[in-house]
This record gives structure tokens, C-alpha cells and sequence, in this order.
């Protein structure tokens, strides 16, 4: 897939610089105007990678923190700012509480995935 390549070139990078990455999932966006259940089956193939720790030297979540689990290719309704896309500031707290600090300097809780 040419997501998961680019992102792949991307950490590849960032690496020959010493720089360690940390990527997050895609969320997502069913009812925003260009979804549709190809760019989802994208979405979803895109974060099964990423979930295999093949991309990133870690990775936050971000479709788990804010998915509707009873419509979970959705975000959750107290989450979306009315375009089923972007996030109001709940939603971007949510975001924000997923990140475990330690993730983004290399010495995760043990718990944080």
C-alpha cells in the first residue's frame, strides 16, 4: 500500500537523523462527506499495520481513544465538532489522554498499549 510505504520512507528518515517516531492510528469518519466503505477498508488496513508495529517505533491509538464502539467507524458523537471528521475540544482532550508521555520519549508504562 502506498499509505504504509510513504509512512514507511517517512520513519526511515527520521531514523538516519537519530530521531525516534511515534506515529497514531487513523480515525474515523463514516458520514464525512467523502467517506466511503473503500477509503474505510484504507482506514482499517492502514491502522492494522501500524497496530503491527511494523511502521513506527511506537504508536498512540487515536482510533480506539475516539471511535463510537457501537458504530465503530464512526467517532464518538460527544467527540465530533458536527462534520463527523474533525474534533471539538472534548475530542481533542481524548486525543491528548491517549499519549503516554513516556511513549514519545522511549520509555513507555508498561500498560500504556
Amino acid at each position: 500500500r502506498r499509505i504504509t510505504a510513504g509512512l514507511r520512507a517517512l520513519t526511515e528518515r527520521a531514523h538516519a537523523q537519530g530521531l525516534r517516531v511515534v506515529g497514531a492510528t487513523l480515525t474515523p469518519f463514516e458520514g464525512f462527506a467523502t467517506w466511503t466503505p473503500e477509503r474505510n477498508d484504507v482506514r482499517l488496513a492502514v491502522n492494522k499495520e501500524i497496530r503491527s508495529g511494523r511502521i513506527f517505533d511506537a504508536f498512540v491509538d487515536f482510533d480506539k481513544a475516539v471511535r463510537d464502539p457501537y458504530a465503530p467507524n464512526r467517532i464518538l458523537p460527544e467527540y465530533d465538532s458536527g462534520d463527523r471528521l474533525h474534533f471539538n475540544d472534548a475530542g481533542y482532550r481524548a486525543l491528548g489522554r491517549a499519549v503516554d508521555l513516556g511513549t514519545v520519549d522511549g520509555t513507555p508504562k508498561a500498560d500504556a498499549f
